[in-house]
C-alpha cells in the first residue's frame, strides 16, 4: 500500500515538471485526477505549526502577514535507519540534512517565482523528506486565507488567495484538511467556511476532516468537547485536536519528538478529553490521513489508467495532425518540402481520377456547356438571304465562276467556323477554372500544408502559374483546330455540287440567273450542313486536345517548375519556406510534454502493483 502513495507522488512530480499543476488550460490534465491532501486554514490558525508537528521538523518560514505565497507539495517517505534529510525537485540531487536551510529555499524559491514582493503564484514548490519519524504521507500547503490585504500587496490579494486554494480543494479527488483554531467561533473560521462551499454533501461534507488547533489557549471554563465530538459541526471523519508548540517552545527551539509526548499527555491529562486522548493529536493525525490516502488513491487508479488512456491517445492524433517539427539541416528540410508536395500532387490527381469529388465537373463542360454552346451559336445571321448573296457576289469579283461560286462558298463557311472560337475558348477558360478550383480543395485538404503558411501560399502560386501556362498552350492547340478546318474544306463537300446541279438544275442556264432565291436558299442549306458537320467534329477533337494540354499535364507536370526552383534556393530560402505557425509550433510542443508526462505515468503505473 505505501507504494500507491510514492507513485502518486512521482506523478505530482511529473506533472509539475512537465507544466501539469492544475491551472486552467486547453489540454488535458492529469493533476486534476490525482488524489491529494489540501491543508487549509486562515492566516494564525497554526497550520504551519500542524504540518511541522506532523514532520517533527521545523522546516516551515515563519513571520507576519502572509507567509505562504506558493502551493508547497510536501511528500513524506518513511524510511529505515537514524538518518533524516530534505529533497526540492528543483534542486535534484541536493540533499538537506539542517532543516533551516529547506526553510531559507523555500522563502528563496517563492522569491524566484514572485520576485522579492507579497505576490502569489500558482506553481507549487516540491518538497521530499525522508523520515523514520513520518508516515508515508502527501499533504498540498495552501497559502492562509486573509481578510484584509497588509502593505506591499494588491487589493485584490484576498480573493487571489481564496481563489487558489478553491481551484485546489473544489475537485473531486481533493481530500480537504481544515485548520481551525479553538480559541475563535467554528462559525467564523475560513477553513469550515470556504470548504463548506466545495464539499456540500447534503448535511455532512464528506472531503473534509477537521483539525482543531489551539485548544490549549481557550478561555478559562470552556472547552471544545462540542466540537471534538461532532455535535457542534458535524464531519463524515471525527474531528481531531491538537496542541501546537507554544512561541515560547519555538524561540528555546523544544525537540520536536519531546513536543509530540507532552501533547499526548496533555489531552490525557485534561478530564474533559481524556476519553477522547486516543485519537488526538498530529501524530494520530498523520496515521489516519495515510491510511485514508492509501484507500483514496486504490479506488482512483482504474479511473487514472483509463484517463491516462484516453488521453494519449487524443494528443497522439492531434499531434499526428499537427505534423513532425522542422528539420534543421537543409537536406532534411528539402526532403519535409518534397514530401508534402508530393501529398499535395496525389489529393490533386485523386480529385481529377475520381476518388475525390470535384473531376466530374470537367466532363460536365464538354458534355454540356460546350455542346449547348455550340448550338448557341446563330449561324443563321451568317445564311440569312442577303449575307449569302453579298459573299457569293463580292467572291466573282469581275469574272463571275463559271460553274459554282467557290469563293463565296469559302467565305460564307469561314464565316460561320470562325464563331466557334468563342465557345472553343470559353471550354478551355471552364476547365482552367475547375483545375484551379481543385488545387485549392487539394490545399485545403493537405493538412501538411496547414503546418507551413508560406509554402502553402508558394505551392498554391507555383501550381496557379503552371496552369496558366498549360491554358495558354491548350487554347493555342485548340484555335489551331479550328483554324484547320478553316483553311483546309473537305473536298467531298465540293464534289456534290455539280451532281446537284444535274439533278435539279439546268447547266445552260445562265449564271446570273442561277444567282435567284432558290439557288442562295441552296447554297445556305449547303454551308449549313458542312458547318455542322465541322461542328461534330470539333465537339470530340476540342475536348481531346483541352485533356491533353490541360488536364494531362497538369497531373503530370503541375509542380515541376517548382521542383527545379526549390533546388537551387539556399538553407535560408528553404527554412523561409517552413516558416511555421508559431502558435502551432507552442501547440505541439505542448502537446508533446504532455503525452511525454502521460506515457511516463502509465509507466509508473505498470511498475507498481496494488493489493486488490
Amino acid at each position: 500500500m505505501e507504494n500507491l502513495i510514492s507513485l502518486v507522488n512521482k506523478l505530482q512530480r511529473a506533472c509539475t515538471a512537465l507544466g501539469d499543476h492544475g491551472e486552467e488550460s486547453a489540454l488535458p490534465t492529469l493533476w486534476d485526477s490525482l488524489p491529494a491532501i489540501a491543508v487549509v486554514g486562515g492566516q494564525s490558525s497554526g497550520k504551519s505549526s500542524v504540518l511541522e508537528s506532523v514532520v517533527g521538523k521545523d522546516f516551515l518560514p515563519r513571520g507576519s502577514g502572509i507567509v505562504t505565497r506558493r502551493p508547497l507539495v510536501l511528500q513524506l517517505t518513511r524510511i529505515d535507519g537514524p538518518g533524516e534529510y530534505a529533497e526540492f525537485m528543483h534542486l535534484k540531487k541536493k540533499r538537506f540534512t539542517d532543516f533551516a536551510l529547506v526553510r531559507k529555499e523555500i522563502a528563496d524559491e517563492t522569491d524566484r517565482a514572485t520576485g522579492r514582493t507579497k505576490q502569489i503564484s500558482t506553481v507549487p514548490i516540491y518538497l521530499s523528506i525522508y523520515s523514520p519519524n513520518v508516515v508515508n504521507l502527501t499533504l498540498i500547503d495552501l497559502p492562509g486565507l486573509t481578510k484584509v490585504a497588509v502593505e506591499g500587496q494588491p487589493d485584490s490579494i484576498v480573493h487571489d488567495i481564496e481563489n487558489m486554494v478553491r481551484s485546489f480543494i473544489e475537485k473531486p479527488n481533493c481530500i480537504i484538511l481544515a485548520i481551525s483554531p479553538a480559541n475563535q467561533d467554528l462559525a467564523t473560521s475560513d477553513a469550515i467556511k470556504i470548504s463548506r462551499e466545495v464539499d456540500p454533501k447534503d448535511t455532512i461534507p464528506e472531503r473534509t476532516f477537521g483539525v482543531l488547533t489551539k485548544i490549549d489557549l481557550m478561555d478559562k471554563g470552556t472547552d471544545a468537547v462540542d466540537i471534538l465530538e461532532g455535535r457542534s459541526y458535524r464531519l463524515q471523519y471525527p474531528w481531531i485536536g491538537v496542541v501546537n508548540r507554544s512561541q515560547q517552545d519555538i524561540n528555546k527551539n523544544v525537540d520536536m519528538i519531546a513536543a509530540r509526548i507532552r501533547k499526548r499527555e496533555y489531552f490525557a491529562s485534561i478530564p474533559e478529553y481524556k476519553h477522547l486522548a486516543h485519537r488526538m493529536g498530529s501524530e494520530h493525525l498523520a496515521k489516519m490521513l495515510s491510511k485514508h490516502l492509501e484507500s483514496v488513491i486504490k479506488s482512483r487508479i482504474p479511473g487514472i489508467q483509463s484517463l491516462i488512456s484516453k488521453a494519449t491517445a487524443e494528443l497522439e492524433t492531434e499531434l499526428c495532425c499537427l505534423g513532425k517539427p522542422i528539420a534543421a539541416d537543409a537536406g532534411g528540410k528539402l526532403y519535409t518540402i518534397m514530401e508534402i508536395c508530393r501529398i499535395f500532387d496525389s489529393i490533386y490527381k485523386e480529385h481529377l481520377d475520381g476518388a475525390r469529388s470535384g473531376g466530374e465537373k470537367i466532363y460536365y463542360v464538354f458534355d454540356n456547356q460546350f455542346p449547348v454552346a455550340l448550338k448557341r451559336l446563330q449561324f443563321e445571321k451568317h445564311l440569312a438571304m442577303e449575307n449569302v448573296k453579298k459573299l457569293i457576289t463580292q467572291a466573282d469579283g469581275y469574272q463571275p465562276n463559271l460553274i459554282a461560286p467557290e469563293q463565296g462558298y469559302r467565305h460564307l463557311i469561314e464565316s460561320c467556323l470562325v464563331s466557334i472560337k468563342g465557345p472553343a475558348e470559353a471550354a478551355v477558360d471552364a476547365v482552367h477554372a475547375i483545375l484551379k478550383e481543385l488545387v485549392h480543395r487539394a490545399i485545403k485538404e493537405t493538412h501538411e500544408l496547414k503546418q507551413f503558411p508560406t509554402l502553402r501560399v508558394e505551392v498554391g502560386s507555383a501550381a496557379f502559374k503552371a496552369l496558366d501556362r498549360m491554358r495558354d498552350e491548350s487554347k493555342k492547340n485548340t484555335l489551331m483546330l479550328v483554324d484547320m478546318e478553316c483553311s483546309y474544306l473537305t473536298v467531298d463537300f465540293f464534289r456534290k455540287l455539280p451532281q446537284d446541279v444535274e439533278k435539279g438544275g439546268s447547266p445552260t442556264q445562265s449564271i446570273f440567273d442561277r444567282y435567284n432565291d432558290s439557288y442562295l436558299k441552296q447554297i445556305g442549306t449547303n454551308v449549313q450542313a458542312y458547318v455542322n458537320m465541322v461542328c461534330s467534329t470539333l465537339r470530340n477533337s476540342i475536348p481531346k486536345s483541352i485533356v491533353y494540354c490541360q488536364v494531362r499535364e497538369a497531373k503530370r507536370s503541375l509542380l515541376d517548375h517548382f521542383f527545379t526552383e526549390l533546388g537551387a534556393r539556399e538553407t535560408k530560402q528553404l527554412s523561409k519556406l517552413l516558416d511555421e505557425d508559431p502558435e502551432v509550433m507552442e501547440r505541439r510542443a505542448k502537446l508533446s510534454q504532455r503525452l511525454e508526462l502521460y506515457r511516463s505515468a502509465q509507466a509508473e503505473i505498470d511498475a507498481v502493483a496494488w493489493a486488490k
